[in-house]
């Protein structure tokens, strides 16, 4: 079981990484839109143009699931279940935690849900 302090560090971290993937997530959009306000001279501006504002699309994406699954964690921390595999329901471990801060599940029980996806 994690001590109160090992809880607020991750809290810490948790809300650190929060800011900086909200940042990310701004500085993304401001992007697009520039990107989506310029006049492409022909098409290989437009191919250019085009893969550019999917790439960064796709890492948007990413870092809002990654924004998702941090809101869980500090959820978790706020009602004490923080650190407890959800299927399981043991200690997820602090090596893992600190790897993985919003891990949801141990590294067993992890396996078994990656394997279950891919069926």
């Amino acid at each position: 079981m994690l001590t109160h302090e090992e809880m607020q560090e991750f809290r810490k971290d948790l809300l650190a990484r929060k800011e900086q993937i909200l940042k990310n997530l701004e500085e993304a959009h401001n992007k697009i839109t520039m990107m989506q306000n310029q006049d492409p001279k022909d098409e290989g501006d437009y191919a250019a143009l085009a893969t550019e504002t999917d790439i960064d699309s796709r890492i948007i994406e990413k870092q809002r699931a990654e924004l998702n699954e941090i809101e869980i964690a500090l959820g978790k921390i706020q009602n004490g279940t923080y650190g407890i595999c959800e299927m399981c329901e043991e200690p997820i471990g602090k090596e893992r935690l600190i790897v993985k801060n919003f891990a949801r599940f141990c590294i067993s029980c992890r396996e078994i849900n990656e394997r279950e996806r891919k069926l």
